[in-house]
Parts: structure tokens; C-alpha cells; sequence
């Protein structure tokens, strides 16, 4: 393997274009999923296409960084799933409070300041836990594909 005059291997600056522009874009399809999160409760979607705009972000990430992204953002993507597991099954079981059927769903508008009347719906918290079910399945597969052996 042929060095380059800064001590590094040849197509090392490629990374550095790479990891920049990466860096940059990630925030964006940060964004988007946020966006996919909101927007699913009007249109299908939600939780599920939000957390995979989600792990895609992660995963460019991770692809891009290797491992030491994965020390810089450690933890155990695991209870991730369970809490949102957690999280779908505890907002399906709500209506069951009040004698309403498994799923049901509650809505109603609040005033705040500075934002005026905002739609709260119990969907959210249901959306929620899939978005955090999908981000961590989807980060323990790509973790265990990229894991040396």
C-alpha cells in the first residue's frame, strides 16, 4: 500500500470528503424523520418510516465513522427496543383504563402560548415506541453485520 506525503494511505483524503459531508447531512435526515414522525398522523407512516430515516442517519454514520462513532454514542440499543415496546403496549392499553377497546385512541386540543391550539393525540405515544423499536433493531442488525470476528 502506497503512502500519500501526509503519512496516510492513498484515498484517505476520499474520507475526509466523505466524513465532512456526512457529518453535515446527517442533521438533515435527522430532520426529515422528525418531520416523517409528525406527518404520520395525517398521512401513513409515523413511527415506523420516521425510526428508519432515523437508523439510515445512524447507519450512514456508521458506515462512514466505523467504531469510534459507535464509543462516542454507546448505548444498548436493546433496551431501546423494550422501552418502546414498553412505551406501544402502555398507550394501547390506555383506553382499557376506560372500559374502551385495545388501541383506542384519545385527542384533544390544548392552547399554549406561542404556539396557539396544538391537536394532542394518544397516537403519538404509540408512534413513539415504534419509532424507538425500529431505531434499535435496525441498529443491532447493522452492528452485528459489521462486528470483526
Amino acid at each position: 500500500m502506497e503512502m500519500n506525503k501526509d503519512n496516510k494511505p492513498d484515498g484517505a483524503m476520499n474520507n475526509l470528503i466523505l466524513e465532512t459531508i456526512v457529518s453535515k447531512a446527517v442533521y438533515l435526515v435527522v430532520l426529515v424523520s422528525v418531520f416523517l414522525f409528525f406527518a404520520g398522523h395525517n398521512f401513513p407512516g409515523g413511527g415506523f418510516v420516521g425510526g428508519l430515516m432515523s437508523a439510515a442517519a445512524l447507519v450512514l454514520m456508521y458506515v462512514t465513522f466505523g467504531s469510534k462513532f459507535l464509543t462516542k454514542v454507546s448505548f444498548d440499543y436493546k433496551i431501546t427496543i423494550a422501552l418502546g415496546v414498553l412505551l406501544s403496549t402502555l398507550s394501547g392499553m390506555s383506553g382499557m383504563i376506560f372500559n374502551y377497546p385495545f388501541l383506542t385512541q384519545f385527542d384533544e386540543w390544548a392552547a399554549f402560548p406561542f404556539f396557539g391550539d396544538v391537536h394532542l393525540a394518544s397516537a403519538v405515544v404509540f408512534d413513539l415506541g415504534i419509532y424507538l423499536c425500529v431505531v434499535g433493531g435496525a441498529m443491532i442488525i447493522i452492528t452485528g453485520i459489521g462486528e470483526k470476528k
